[in-house]
């Protein structure tokens, strides 16, 4: 299974710092192996969640231009300390993974 997805939320005033870091190879596909020569297989997320408390806050989706272990980061309103933000990710080669992790004071 994939590493851990890191995940961090603080809340700045009537807003929350959401940080998330999915650990993950991102391969396009196009990157030659240099001690095979031969090509290194696609391998990338394809499909990228963020909930609170169960509801859809970001729901999309990834391609092959992103880069090795991505970091997303975006401010939201209405998150309170306790709130539950669920993060998952699945990838082209049908792997998944899901973390969870409460918004800090």
């Amino acid at each position: 299974m994939a590493d851990p997805i890191k995940i961090r939320a603080t809340p700045q005033g009537e807003f929350t710092e959401i940080r998330i870091l999915l650990q993950h190879p991102m391969e396009s596909g196009q990157r030659k192996d240099p001690a095979t020569g031969r090509t290194v297989p696609a391998h990338f997320i394809q499909t990228f969640v963020v909930s609170v408390n169960g509801k859809p806050l970001v729901d999309g989706q990834l391609n092959t231009s992103v880069s090795k272990n991505p970091l997303f980061a975006f401010k939201a309103r209405g998150l309170k300390a306790g709130d539950k933000l669920q993060v998952s990710w699945a990838d082209s080669n049908g792997e998944k993974r899901s973390d969870e992790a409460v918004v800090s004071n």
